[in-house]
């Protein structure tokens, strides 16, 4: 029997049960087409992680409040645990580092700011002259903070460009006063809508100095000092800076953090490789599900296929040619399965993409193989048992039936 009757005998089968076909390739394709979606999901996460850090350059390090006792970073350095605050003076220091291009702190806090009836309650960021261009954000009204000495309180305010809208509308801003909690500020600016990065949304935060944002929220301490090197060839020189100006500054206690972008981004990557390796493999039971599936039709139609069995053994059809026309059955509805999953799973990825054109939903190309690969090995040796079963019987028994 040449491999063309196999695919000839399969085909038709496929086509005799219909109903039971259709089944099993539903089975299949939504098994595929799960472990698609989700691990596009998890890569989109992680690129999308990526290209929202890669928008502050790749000479950025941040100074964090507290020493993390373990290499590396995690998302918990994030929050800190504070041994000693960072202040102002500490940032101005760091300026005078031969390494150092750029430096901005930031404190965040929340107020109400208002105008007139109109109020909204939103993020305040209190920074200095250079955030706006480490961040790699754009003026679309106005013009941002002025370089003065970070230890002198001003009046003036930068607005998103939706907190600009919503107390503004179609009015130039600019010169104007609003109101932040109990103190009036004078908006110079107004923050192109686009501009946004890692954990920041441009259009809806308000920015002051930093003094005036810590005589605001009562604080002396800082959230963060971002530091921009002056090229990546520095940056671990400028890490030990960093470290010595500000351990000098201490009393000989190393009691801060310094990390660089790349750092940060490593651990959120290998973070979402773990998870959408552990969504796919969760995703992949599904095709194990529909092995089982496979297989379990499989006998039945062994069964009601009896009489066809034993005319092919009577014609002279030997045993592992009846045990490879269930086997290419049972691949064929694997590979029709999975191929129908990946249209599927496609179309869900450019469903979402499309929802959230900003997330880069995606299934990466070792997902879409390895789907595959797994849904027609599983059909595979899920036909197995039922192949064998057909080419054990015995052709006068089976025509007898």
């Amino acid at each position: 029997m040449k491999w063309v009757d196999y695919f000839y005998f399969a085909f038709g089968a496929l086509r005799g049960f219909s109903v039971r076909t259709i089944l099993m390739l539903v089975a299949m394709s939504f098994g595929v087409a799960a472990v698609i979606v989700l691990t596009g999901l998890g890569d989109g996460a992680r690129r999308f992680i990526a290209s929202e850090f890669a928008s502050l350059g790749t000479n950025l390090l941040i100074v964090l409040p507290g020493k993390s006792e373990t290499a590396g970073v995690s998302p918990g350095s994030f929050v800190g645990q504070t041994t000693r605050d960072l202040t102002i003076d500490d940032a101005l220091s760091l300026t005078r580092n031969s390494t150092t291009d750029r430096i901005a702190v930031i404190t965040v806090g929340a107020a109400s700011v208002s105008r007139g009836r109109l109020d909204r309650e939103v993020t305040i960021v209190g920074t200095s002259h250079h955030f706006l261009d480490i961040y790699h954000w754009k003026m679309a009204q106005g013009r941002f903070l002025p370089k003065t000495d970070m230890r002198t309180e001003q009046s003036v305010i930068v607005l998103g460009a939706t907190l600009k809208e919503e107390l503004f509308k179609a009015e130039n801003p600019v010169g104007e006063w609003v109101r932040v909690g109990d103190r009036r500020f004078r908006v110079i600016g107004v923050i192109a809508s686009e501009g946004q990065s890692f954990g920041m949304d441009a259009g809806d935060m308000a920015i002051v100095p930093v003094s005036s944002a810590q005589s605001l929220f009562n604080q002396a301490s800082l959230f963060r000092i971002l530091i921009e090197a002056k090229n990546r060839d520095v940056l671990e020189l400028a890490k030990k800076q960093i470290i010595n100006t500000l351990k000098e500054r201490h009393q000989g206690e190393e009691d801060v953090t310094v990390i660089s972008q790349d750092a940060v981004l490593q651990t959120f990557d290998n973070i979402f490789k773990t998870l959408t390796y552990s969504v796919a493999g969760i995703a992949a039971v599904s095709l194990i599900v529909a092995g089982i599936l496979i297989m379990n039709v499989m006998l039945i139609s062994v069964s009601q296929r009896t009489a066809e069995i034993g005319l092919l053994k009577a014609l002279g059809a030997k045993t592992h040619e009846i045990q490879n026309l269930f086997l290419v059955e049972a691949v064929l509805l694997s590979v029709l399965g999975a191929t129908i999953g990946l249209i599927i799973g496609d179309i869900g990825c450019r469903i979402i993409a499309t929802i959230y054109p900003d997330f880069p939903a995606g299934a990466p190309v070792w997902a879409i193989f390895s789907a595959f690969f797994v849904s027609v090995v599983t059909g595979l040796l899920f036909g197995v048992s039922p192949a064998k079963r057909a080419a054990k019987l015995d052709a006068v028994e089976a025509l007898s039936k």
